[in-house]
């Protein structure tokens, strides 16, 4: 699996395998216990982990999601030190860590609550995408392939 074929769905908690697109939508299955599958329409707003990223005070802007999921997991090997009742603060002080020059005024608590949780998502369900390398390793599969 790769960050490409991971999917958050707006208002509904966790992350989506990314199935199959249909005419009117996507066929998603929840990274969980349950693969409960769940038919999307246009109506909702569907993202996909790719194409998400924190804003930063660098020149970019911005540092994509997979750089950050892929540096908690290099540094932290699953082990965040955070509870799921983490305060602000505590929160806060983990993005400075990973990501020192991220903007304080545009990334909120709630946003660095939920890139804990879908790391810890990742980490139990898809954890190969954490691995340093995968996204090259993947690339050059493809230009093999091609």
């Amino acid at each position: 699996m790769k960050f490409n074929e991971i999917a958050t769905v707006s208002g509904k908690p966790g992350l989506y395998k990314i199935l199959k697109p249909t005419r009117s939508g996507v066929i998603l299955e929840s990274m969980d216990e349950k693969k409960g599958k769940l038919v999307v329409g246009a109506n909702q707003r569907v993202s996909v982990l790719s194409e998400i990223s924190m804003y930063t005070m660098t020149e970019e802007g911005a540092s994509p999601l997979e750089e950050i999921l892929i540096k908690i997991e290099s540094e932290f090997k699953g082990d965040l030190g955070l509870d799921s009742g983490a305060d602000a603060d505590e929160l806060k002080a983990f993005l400075k860590h990973i990501l020192p020059d991220y903007d304080e005024d545009k990334v909120y608590p709630s946003d660095i609550k939920k890139l804990v949780s879908w790391y810890k998502i990742i980490r139990k369900y898809a954890p190969e995408v954490l691995e340093e390398g995968n996204e090259e390793a993947s690339e050059s599969e493809e230009k093999q392939e091609g």
